[in-house]
């Protein structure tokens, strides 16, 4: 599947954080995803939502996106995993923004 079969258009925001401790053990990674949903589907969005491995909360917000997801991961490449193979594909969402925590 593609992201224009979805009408999905992925936003990734990243900035150069540092991904490692000393001694080379990986830091925890955290991203807020913004959701856009289709009229009348947050709360089908919301339930998958919070289904997913790697979600730890999802909130109803008002403004220009729907609800704000938050991922916490061990790494970059897994939080992208989640928000492209497994939020992308979920009916009713129309557009994300992926925001790393720094």
């Amino acid at each position: 599947m593609s992201y224009s079969e979805h009408n999905v258009t992925p936003v990734l925001c990243y900035h150069p954080i540092p991904l490692h401790k000393k001694g080379g053990n990986a830091l925890p990674t955290k991203a807020y995803v913004l959701v856009e949903t289709t009229v009348g589907r947050n709360r089908e969005v919301i339930s998958a939502l919070k289904k997913l491995k790697g979600i730890s909360n999802v909130e109803l917000v008002t403004g220009p996106f729907d609800l704000i997801a938050v991922i916490e991961a061990d790494s970059l490449a897994d939080i992208g995993d989640v928000v492209t193979a497994k939020i992308h594909p979920i009916p009713g969402i129309t557009r994300t923004v992926t925001c790393l925590v720094m």
